[in-house]
């Protein structure tokens, strides 16, 4: 929540070293760069090098299609002193298979971080086409029609393959994020998730396309599980503006040791990742929010997420 012992910052150069100081350490667990099936602003290794001069603690590339997890690995050999750490995960669509153990026990056994339940192949998001995801990123070029994923089976269960899937996450220690889910779906899977020993739960922008209320953000807080909320939604030349006042609401709801603020950046035409940052720490700066604060929301609990030391 805000603080109200917020230290005040002037304009200028006295806010700017603010920003370039709440920077440092700061970790993005959803960075969209390329290459891609959709087009990209830049690459892995300018993303990489963009949170080095930054002063951040870590990375994690996100695509839709495929396991960057081999890419961040050997970026880190490339490059072995940026000191930025660099990681991914699998998103469990059509091109992963759909909703696949065999894809996530590989990407556990080299080292993926998160796996992500359905997104663009999510039934939740298929059906949402015509109306929050009409505004989402499109593909290059025309791909297959997805086929509706689900983490439910016909009866309103969850299936087996996500029961084995939440295994997996469990005994790897790593993080299960929600997807483009809906809000049903989320609370069946982690509860099940929970009972399984899976330690580390992040729902992705819950208030766009999956739909959560503040009572269910609630909810899920009370469960264990982290409020992911993308800072695209609320920065200027992003295409996706919320208020600042309303991620200041948000954030309030879940309370700030489980909220992360993410990127979600890296499309063509919307500003880079760490631009997008540097925005929405004026903008927590405004609305005094605490240093500590906000070295929280955007550095150490994502850290705690990828079991990095704080």
């Amino acid at each position: 929540m805000a603080s109200n012992t917020s230290t005040l910052t002037t304009p200028g150069d006295s806010r700017d070293a603010d920003v370039r100081e709440l920077l440092k350490g700061a970790v993005d667990l959803h960075c969209h760069s390329g290459p891609a099936a959709m087009p990209r602003v830049l690459d892995h290794r300018e993303a990489m090098q963009d949170a080095a001069d930054a002063g951040f603690r870590a990375l994690l590339y996100k695509d839709h299609f495929y396991l960057g997890t081999s890419h961040a690995r050997v970026l880190e050999t490339i490059y072995p002193d940026t000191g930025v750490r660099l990681f991914s995960g699998v998103a469990l669509n059509n091109a992963s298979g759909g909703i696949n153990p065999y894809a996530v026990d590989h990407a556990i056994k080299i080292g993926a971080k998160i796996v992500w339940m359905p997104t663009l192949s999510a039934a939740n998001h298929i059906r949402k086409g015509l109306t929050e995801a009409k505004s989402f990123p499109k593909t290059s070029q025309k791909m297959l029609d997805p086929s509706p994923l689900s983490v439910l089976d016909a009866n309103g269960k969850l299936t087996d393959d996500t029961k084995q899937v939440l295994n997996l996450i469990a005994e790897g220690d790593i993080i299960l994020a929600g997807g483009h889910l809906d809000v049903p779906e989320l609370f069946q899977l982690f509860e099940e998730a929970k009972k399984r020993g899976v330690r580390k739960m992040l729902v992705n922008h819950p208030t766009y396309i999956v739909g959560c209320s503040d009572e269910d953000i609630k909810e899920l807080v009370s469960m264990g599980v982290h409020m992911e909320h993308s800072i695209c939604m609320f920065i200027e030349g992003s295409g996706h503006q919320y208020e600042p006042s309303y991620l200041q609401h948000l954030i309030e709801v879940a309370g700030v040791d489980k909220t992360c603020l993410c990127s979600d950046l890296g499309l063509l035409g919307a500003p880079r990742p760490i631009e997008g940052y540097r925005q929405i720490v004026r903008e927590l700066l405004d609305m005094q929010f605490s240093h500590e604060d906000i070295r929280t929301l955007i550095g150490d609990n994502s850290a705690r997420l990828l079991n990095l030391a704080a």
